[in-house]
């Protein structure tokens, strides 16, 4: 029995994509001068005027996404007799899962026939998203829900992320860098280098000299501890740096070409906790590769 794939726009997919597979999305909003938006169509998202506010000093803030909003997305799949595989944004920079969870609890009681499955990906961006394209995958090749699940769960553990910002203030200002006394602010040309670990929370792992150094340091992580990349799609999402996204793409391919490597502008909820000019690294590595 097929089942319906339901994610957040946090994933960063393209609509495109999601429409084509028939992938429900939940919104996300964020808020500037205390009005609301959403994005559900990142092809329409105007990156460069968006980050380019940030960069002026429009201030942009986020709100705990409330339960109804995972309610809304999955009842009509329900009601139309599918069960659910959400794949959702960390719960360890987000409450979001945590709304997740509470929605699926008032769903099984409303569909007590159906099944209702909840992946944490410990992701963000492509983190998330690559999860939702091996979801995908399995759902049209046969798989069923159960394994599909399962498939996720071990997948998320190989999941490296590794990213690098321009002014650490973003990350600082919204709380979502659990090691923040670890960086210093971005003065003298510092630039951090961070990541997703065990736990889904950002920390930071590095301090390099120059963005150009920086980027070479996501690379080389890359080069270390990426596994049989030819098989894999590996993702790169950037906040309105698409220059430094293609010198990026282009050392990858250099050192380790993947099977194809999926280049996306961060859409505007998690960017607006990374900042402008945020340059992040997306692919699989070995079994502990996140504690690493």
């Amino acid at each position: 029995m097929s089942f319906t794939i339901l994610t957040d726009t946090s994933a960063n997919l393209p609509t495109p994509l999601l429409q084509q597979h028939d992938v429900a999305v939940a919104p996300f909003s964020y808020f500037i001068d205390g009005a609301e938006h959403s994005c559900m169509d990142t092809e329409s998202f105007d990156g460069a005027a968006y980050y380019g506010a940030m960069r002026k000093g429009t201030v942009v803030t986020t709100s705990l996404v409330n339960p109804d909003r995972f309610i809304a997305a999955a009842r009509p799949r329900l009601e139309a007799g599918e069960d659910i595989l959400f794949v959702g944004m960390s719960s360890g920079i987000s409450g979001s899962f945590g709304s997740a969870k509470l929605a699926a609890g008032d769903l099984r009681e409303e569909f007590p026939e159906r099944d209702i499955q909840l992946v944490d990906t410990l992701g963000a961006s492509l983190g998330e998203g690559i999860l939702v394209l091996r979801a995908i995958e399995m759902r049209e090749s046969g798989a069923s829900l159960a394994e599909t699940a399962a498939a996720l769960r071990e997948m998320r553990w190989r999941m490296y992320q590794i990213f690098t910002v321009d002014d650490i203030m973003y990350l600082r200002r919204t709380g979502r860098l659990s090691n923040a006394k670890a960086i210093v602010a971005s003065v003298l040309h510092i630039k951090p280098i961070l990541k997703g670990n065990e736990e889904g929370a950002i920390v930071a792992v590095d301090k390099i000299r120059g963005r150009r150094k920086s980027i070479d340091a996501l690379v080389e992580r890359y080069r270390k501890y990426v596994v049989a990349p030819e098989t894999q799609t590996v993702g790169i999402a950037h906040a309105d740096c698409a220059e430094d996204a293609r010198y990026l793409a282009d050392a990858l391919r250099n050192v380790a070409p993947p099977k194809e490597i999926m280049t996306v502008m961060y859409e505007p909820v998690t960017g607006s906790h990374v900042g402008p000019g945020a340059l992040a690294l997306f692919f699989l590595g070995g079994d502990a590769v996140r504690s690493k």
